[in-house]
């Protein structure tokens, strides 16, 4: 295969723009059904990247089912590429429906965020402040190494629920958790697209820590609505090309519950 790609650009998601450059090769055959891709170790020569940004650049694309693993064998370029599909498909009824179910829980983890850090902000400890801040570093990590940073995020705002030390709170978090996921993987997905609002997140998630550290319940509380107020805002300023691909696949379990709830 004699495709060369791009080193990517610093700053920008890394794995979004290795997806998005084989996404692209495969959009116009130059990278055809049935091809292999290269292996890992080549394309991350290529892009300039660590293999965990080029693994999870290929599941971005495994999961489009654009590219598929052959055991012992590589990746391929699948057969009959489901682009078409997720091109032409009415994208209207679908995108109102993942925004619609992604503003609910928004509106749900608002409420939650805002009682957990209002609470820590008054009964943390010291050890529980030192989780809360490695929890910060650890979702840094993620988004340097190029990963989603969902588990490191949901992580983070777990740490603060267990830093309220009331069960209830902690418990009703962990049942939501299978949809905070989605949630979380929708609003991070679409904030990547952006270095002003990734940058935002990371300020918000600044000053909610900071306001734990200090002990001030008003301001934690008001930290956390706003960064579920601000999370509304980001996602109601997605483009529209995000809903039809990466947005509405991560929105899915969302919407599924929304139909039937």
């Amino acid at each position: 295969m004699t495709t060369q790609f791009t080193a990517v650009i610093p700053g920008q998601r890394l794995s979004d723009q290795v997806a998005q450059q084989l996404r692209t090769e495969i959009k116009a055959a130059r990278l055809g059904p049935g091809v292999k891709l290269p292996t890992e170790a080549e394309l991350a020569l290529q892009f300039g990247v660590s293999r965990t940004v080029v693994r999870e650049a290929v599941s971005r694309l495994k999961s489009l089912n654009l590219v598929q693993s052959r055991q012992g064998s590589g990746v391929y370029v699948a057969e009959q590429p489901a682009i078409a599909p997720l091109e032409f498909a009415a994208p209207d009824r679908g995108q109102a429906m993942s925004k619609t179910a992604l503003t609910h829980m928004l509106e749900l983890r608002r409420s939650l965020e805002a009682e957990a850090a209002t609470r820590a902000a008054q009964r943390a400890s010291a050890a529980d402040v030192r989780q809360i801040k490695q929890s910060v570093r650890a979702l840094a990590q993620a988004v340097r190494a190029g990963q989603s940073g969902v588990e490191e995020d949901l992580q983070f705002h777990r740490s603060i629920a267990m830093a309220a030390h009331n069960p209830f709170l902690t418990s009703t978090l962990d049942y939501l958790a299978q949809f905070l996921r989605g949630a979380i993987g929708v609003t991070r997905a679409n904030e990547a697209r952006r270095g002003d609002f990734s940058e935002q997140v990371r300020a918000e998630h600044a000053a909610i820590v900071e306001a734990i550290a200090l002990a001030d319940p008003a301001a934690a509380s008001r930290a956390a609505g706003l960064h579920m107020d601000n999370a509304v805002t980001r996602i109601e300023q997605a483009a529209p090309g995000f809903w039809q691909e990466e947005g509405g696949r991560l929105a899915r379990p969302l919407v599924k519950k929304l139909r039937t709830g």
